[in-house]
């Protein structure tokens, strides 16, 4: 019994020491990709406006394996707004150093990539309050290829996390 009750305490603790190391997050999550990302797939990520007098930091979260093989990756994002406005952007990301090593953390095969979207060259703020949608595509291309990857192979799994900037 004793066990099993200092068992519950340490999972409290560890959850607790998870959660408290990651206060700025104000939404954060990931849509698994079943085996290989299609060009027609659209991870979509649904979230109530936070605060809209704070500034606010977003991301792009993606996990990746070494079964991935370009070294950048084009992303279409779309934000959409509550009225009804939508922004879409065509990103283009580093994925890899010039050595071929993939980028991003993680000590396994799996790295993880935190990629800005908005926030990062001035400061952005949700002006409206309600339900925001974003959309994720990817648009990969081989060179000289008019048409697009098909089947992006190597990404596992696409987040987007809204964290909340730092006050200077």
């Amino acid at each position: 019994m004793l066990r099993k009750i200092s068992g519950l305490f340490l999972a409290v603790i560890g959850c607790f020491l998870v959660t408290s190391c990651d206060s700025n997050a104000v939404f954060d999550q990931y849509n698994p990709v079943p085996n290989q990302w299609h060009k027609d797939s659209i991870s979509q990520f649904n979230f109530q406006a936070p605060d809209t007098l704070e500034n606010y930091n977003l991301y792009v979260n993606l996990r990746n394996t070494n079964a991935y093989k370009f070294s950048n990756l084009f992303l279409i994002v779309e934000l959409n707004y509550p009225n009804g406005k939508a922004v879409k952007d065509t990103l283009e990301y580093r994925m890899a150093a010039p050595n071929g090593e993939l980028l991003g953390t993680g000590f396994s095969d799996v790295k993880e990539n935190k990629l800005w979207f908005r926030g990062y060259k001035e400061p952005f703020k949700f002006d409206e309050e309600g339900n925001y949608l974003v959309n994720i595509q990817h648009a990969m291309r081989n060179n000289g290829d008019v048409n697009g990857v098909e089947n992006l192979e190597g990404i596992t799994d696409i987040g987007f996390r809204v964290e909340q900037a730092q006050k200077e």
